[in-house]
């Protein structure tokens, strides 16, 4: 509702961020044409970021990310409201991303899905938006490395928290991408994205999300490293922990990177 009554507000810019694994065989930027909120742009999670990496969905350079969001007509200032339509609750993502280089956003609680259930509009099409400059500010505290989480294996400084389903955490269901072993981090805690939201779509009240960890022995006053399969859910867990108060980091090459690398010690079975 709040949403729908500032759609007309000159520094409000909206973002569809709406991302499909390939195995789903879905078109995101297809169906942001098809049907989207009236003066969104569509935010591609798979064109904004590190094309020179061999890892999917890299987080990109401050230069690529300032340029490519500056194109959506990002400007500082800009109040931005992030949603998606995406069983991955993607929007977590580019909100992630946004955070990284210093630039604040909100997310609409329930999505596309939800917009659409309460019979609000949809415009179809794209429009081209008129390009903007935008100062990023990198926050490196918000981002792991493959390097960083092997030393915190012998420091235990940081929490880990991994998104994935119980089966791929345990190994019991085997990885999709070639090369990739089965398993998780050592000392890794086991909390599904999914685990997070109601049925519909939105997120579950504060003290529900704060037992969400606390039942998997996660002290949220501590720090955390998400991590995921790509680091796309991963960011869920990070805005669960935002929500609560409390800032998180994102192993940004998680299981893609650490699964295939034979360096890396790897678990099996539960946390």
């Amino acid at each position: 509702q709040w949403l729908a009554g500032e759609l007309s507000a000159p520094d409000l810019r909206i973002l569809d961020a709406t991302w499909f694994l390939p195995s789903e065989g879905r078109d995101a930027a297809a169906e942001f044409a098809a049907g989207h909120i009236p003066g969104a742009v569509f935010f591609d999670i798979n064109a904004i970021a590190d094309t020179s990496n061999s890892l999917p969905t890299m987080l990109p350079s401050p230069e690529q990310f300032a340029a490519q969001i500056g194109a959506l007509g990002i400007a500082n200032g800009n109040r931005i409201v992030l949603y998606d339509n995406a069983p991955h609750h993607t929007a977590t993502r580019a909100w992630w991303m946004l955070h990284s280089f210093g630039i604040d956003a909100a997310i609409l609680d329930g999505g596309l899905a939800k917009w659409k259930t309460e019979g609000r509009s949809l415009l179809s099409g794209k429009r081209t938006p008129t390009p903007a400059t935008v100062a990023v500010h990198p926050n490196t505290a918000l981002v792991r490395t493959l390097d960083q989480v092997k030393a915190n294996l012998t420091s235990h400084a940081e929490q880990l928290v991994d998104a994935r389903s119980a089966v791929r955490f345990t190994g019991q269901e085997a990885e999709t991408r070639p090369g990739l072993v089965g398993g998780h981090i050592p000392g890794s805690a086991n909390i599904p994205y999914s685990t997070f939201f109601n049925p519909d779509g939105t997120w579950k009240h504060l003290p529900t999300l704060r037992l969400l960890f606390e039942d998997e022995g996660i002290e949220v006053e501590r720090p955390v490293i998400a991590t995921c399969g790509s680091g796309i859910s991963a960011a869920v867990v990070v805005f669960a922990l935002h929500l609560l108060g409390h800032p998180a980091a994102l192993y940004d090459g998680s299981w893609t990177e650490w699964g295939a690398d034979p360096t890396t010690p790897k678990a099996t079975g539960a946390a």
